[in-house]
């Protein structure tokens, strides 16, 4: 069973007869008939009015059903149960339209807590987002990117030329991440991966994995002649000049997971994967 970080309490979830579910969809065929079947069954909880989320997509949509969550609540974000209408579903749970309030009632309880970044840009704006899979830096011109990275006020490398570089929770390490080479991190494992995007210089340098306690800054050189976008998510900061990175310890998001879905081992085969 997976081992949430232990931050914040959440109240348990009303049995499956008093459950108010509200169903969301992506904006797919199959994901938005799937949800008229389940609101023709379930019915259809306003959001402001639910005890749980049930997002129809991939892990693309799931995503955006967690922002949402926070939107409505960032103290409190409902929990988020996802099943598969998507291409992949990593983070998802099976389809299926049976029992759907008795799955959700006796599922897992996974906490996720996102990445804050604070980007400064050249002309001093500072921007603050949250990123729950990851915070990226990308060149923003033919010319690759030049970056300082420091790691609790330790400078750890002095200059990476690069594509870019990525910070990515245990939630986002199967997404852009591991498309970088970057490695899979087993959720509640209590570490950042720290992955660089084609890395120039130094060749051999394949990222490091970090307390999930770790503060990162990542210092822009020669930002004029090689700018570089900060991205947390779907925010989106261009030209930056220096990008912070710390995990967000006083925002929690719930993911549910059913009981029989042994994430570990979905890991573990993922890693091993031809």
């Amino acid at each position: 069973m997976i081992e949430p970080v232990p931050h914040i309490a959440f109240p348990a979830l009303p049995a499956p007869d008093a459950l108010r579910m509200a169903f969301v969809c992506a904006d797919t065929e199959e994901a938005r008939a799937a949800r008229t079947r389940l609101v023709h069954r379930y019915g259809n909880a306003p959001l402001t009015d639910a005890d749980v989320i049930i997002a129809l997509g991939g892990d693309g949509f799931l995503l955006e059903t967690l922002h949402r969550a926070l939107g409505l609540n960032r103290e409190r974000p409902l929990p988020v149960y996802g099943m598969n209408r998507g291409s992949v579903g990593f983070l998802l749970n099976a389809y299926r339209e049976d029992e759907i309030a008795e799955r959700v009632s006796a599922s897992q309880h996974v906490q996720l807590n996102p990445l804050r970044m604070v980007a400064t840009r050249v002309n001093g704006e500072r921007v603050e987002a949250l990123g729950i899979n990851e915070v990226s830096l990308l060149r923003e011109t033919r010319q690759a990117a030049k970056l300082r990275i420091t790691v609790d006020k330790v400078v750890r490398l002095p200059e990476l030329i690069c594509d870019g570089a990525l910070v990515a929770t245990p939630a986002g390490s199967t997404a852009y991440n591991l498309s970088a080479h970057g490695p899979i991190v087993p959720l509640g494992a209590g570490v950042l991966a720290l992955t660089p995007i084609s890395a120039f210089r130094p060749r051999r340098w394949r990222g490091a994995l970090l307390p999930h306690t770790a503060k990162i800054i990542f210092d822009i050189l020669d930002e004029g002649k090689r700018p570089v976008s900060a991205v947390a998510d779907f925010t989106e900061v261009r030209e930056v000049l220096r990008v912070e990175v710390q995990e967000c310890r006083d925002v929690a998001l719930t993911l549910l997971f059913d009981q029989e879905l042994n994430f570990e081992e979905r890991i573990l085969k993922e890693q091993f994967a031809p």
